[in-house]
């Protein structure tokens, strides 16, 4: 049973630690800014992780094996972006 509870447990953690950090982003903050900052610190993570679980571990040699799903996954992400923006001229377009 625990292991149906406690994804879901993670689920909420996230989502409040999420909402608690958004909420202490100063307003006068760029939020393009504070993105960089975010991603940086997810990227720095990552590659801890990555050394931490991988003994001997060569990113770089990693990053070889990338194909074109890891590529179409990141412009996925920005495609995302592009939608949103464009939704939003369109709302707001007097």
């Amino acid at each position: 049973m625990f292991n149906y509870i406690w994804p879901l447990l993670i689920i909420v953690f996230a989502n409040t630690l999420y909402q608690i950090c958004a909420k202490g982003i100063p307003v006068q903050m760029n939020t393009y800014a504070s993105m960089t900052i975010t991603y940086a610190v997810a990227t720095l993570f990552s590659a801890l992780v990555f050394f931490v679980t991988t003994k001997g571990g060569n990113i770089l040699k990693e990053f070889s094996h990338t194909n074109w799903a890891t590529i179409v996954l990141s412009w996925s992400k920005v495609l995302g972006v592009a939608i949103y923006l464009v939704g939003l001229y369109f709302i707001n377009r007097k």
